[in-house]
């Protein structure tokens, strides 16, 4: 039965949407591995065990650390494809549940099993199948309940708990950490998050069927000629270039921002070496991007639904190209204020293509398989994680980021080029409505 026209967003809509945020906020664990890897890693005495509080563990190399942390974020990317596909076809609540309860297993498996092995399978593994699974269930459920107008705020304000997690949870995680040590911890913090997640996931909900967004009536001709009227299948999408091309803008948008992530706390050391207290405390400019992280998902979904997709994207890109080519730069300057101010730009620019691309793929194929299509699309974030390794690669050969910042720069300047170039798929229905017109009217003619 179809459902009812509305003339406002109903009450269910707006729940999905915020439950959807806090449910992001608690996935965003992932941001607390840097908090455990320095505890675990100790590269003089790997192997040796611990005593203490901790007492159980061994310490690791940064190369057996960074193991669990690389596979719990490829599984994180891959596992939103079978995530989509689980929120379309049972719902977000399925998909929001299991993730929970995946994560929590991981967390107290890694926490009691004290080792690298535990790691690997409790986090790396359990863990990016929970996030994968829970990231996937409440953007597409909340984008579902509004119309084309909103999808950037909408999209941008469930994300952002995501990258606001970066906020808080480095100092739960501390703190975790300090009073009951490296298990209590994972088991702590799993336990947590898995509860809230669960909870919050029975507040996403599905459209009826046959709903119909409402839109306003001065809404722009361009707006609605932007956004597909036709459900792309995830089979049919496969046929359409502009497909790969959200994949490659988003590998583009994200090895900017994840290049900046991965080495934030050692640019505010080299930048400050002159200023002892910001020199040791290095996570400010971490905690900073988090903040503009989250800021950026929210405010380029908001001016994305008012100047365009295509327009936020490449303005994103073009301004951070130049932050990142002038990186080198500022920190050679020691110029703490600029530093802020070109990361900051660069974070986001990375929080924004993660709001972003959802609403590009609501435009381009519709909502009905959104879970899954834009699952696929999200293949491209997985891939954005290649600049950070040739980044590191660099580094070690040359003693500098610089030419990494450059290159980065250079891909951010091909994404606007790329963007200005990928218009609307048009649908075999949406081909053949035009056509048809057409065609009477030359027969008219005749």
């Amino acid at each position: 039965m179809s459902a009812q026209p509305v003339s406002k967003v109903p009450m269910k809509g707006w729940i999905t949407t915020f439950a959807g945020t806090t449910i992001n906020l608690c996935l965003g664990i992932l941001y607390a591995w840097s908090i455990w890897k320095k505890a675990l890693v100790d590269v003089d005495r790997a192997g040796e065990t611990m005593t203490g509080l901790n007492a159980g563990w061994t310490y690791l190399t940064n190369a057996q650390a960074a193991t669990p942390f690389a596979i719990c974020v490829i599984l994180f990317a891959v596992l939103m494809i079978p995530g989509g596909r689980i929120q379309d076809k049972f719902g977000p609540k399925v998909g929001a549940t299991a993730g929970g309860l995946f994560l929590a297993a991981g967390c107290i498996l890694a926490g009691l099993m004290k080792s690298q092995t535990g790691l690997i399978i409790g986090f790396g593994i359990l863990g990016g199948i929970g996030m994968g699974l829970g990231y996937a269930a409440p953007t597409p459920a909340a984008l579902k309940w509004f119309g084309p107008h909103k999808r950037g705020l909408i999209a941008g304000t469930v994300v952002a708990g995501y990258g606001g997690a970066a906020i808080y949870i480095g100092g739960l995680g501390q703190y975790f950490m300090d009073n009951y040590g490296i298990t209590g911890s994972f088991v702590g913090l799993g336990m947590l998050f898995a509860v809230v997640t669960i909870l919050c996931g029975q507040l996403l909900f599905t459209p009826p069927e046959g709903y119909v967004p409402p839109v306003p009536a001065n809404l722009k001709v361009n707006q609605v000629q932007d956004s597909t009227k036709h459900d792309w299948t995830p089979k049919e999408i496969f046929k359409s270039w502009q497909f790969y091309a959200l994949v490659i803008m988003f590998t583009i948008s994200t090895q900017s921002g994840l290049l900046i992530i991965a080495n934030a706390a050692g640019l505010l050391k080299k930048a400050a070496a002159d200023v002892p207290f910001l020199a040791a405390n290095a996570w400010i400019l971490v905690s900073f991007g988090g903040l503009i992280n989250a800021s950026g998902r929210v405010g380029t979904g908001f001016y994305s639904d008012k100047i365009g997709r295509v327009n936020a994207y490449c303005l994103n890109c073009a301004i951070s190209a130049g932050c990142m080519f002038i990186l080198p730069y500022v920190i050679a300057e020691q110029n703490i204020v600029l530093l802020f101010m070109v990361v900051g730009v660069a974070y986001w620019q990375y929080g924004g293509g993660l709001s972003l691309m959802p609403s590009f793929t609501a435009d381009f194929y519709g909502s009905k398989y959104l879970g899954f299509n834009y699952g696929l699309v999200f293949l491209g974030w997985g891939m954005g994680f290649f600049m950070t390794s040739l980044g590191g690669t660099i580094e070690d050969l040359t003693g500098s980021l610089r030419w990494a910042f450059y290159m980065s720069a250079g891909l951010l300047m091909v994404g606007v080029v790329l963007a200005y170039l990928t218009n609307r798929p048009k649908h075999a229905e949406e081909k053949a409505a035009a056509v048809q017109p057409q065609m009477v009217a030359e027969k008219v003619t005749d």
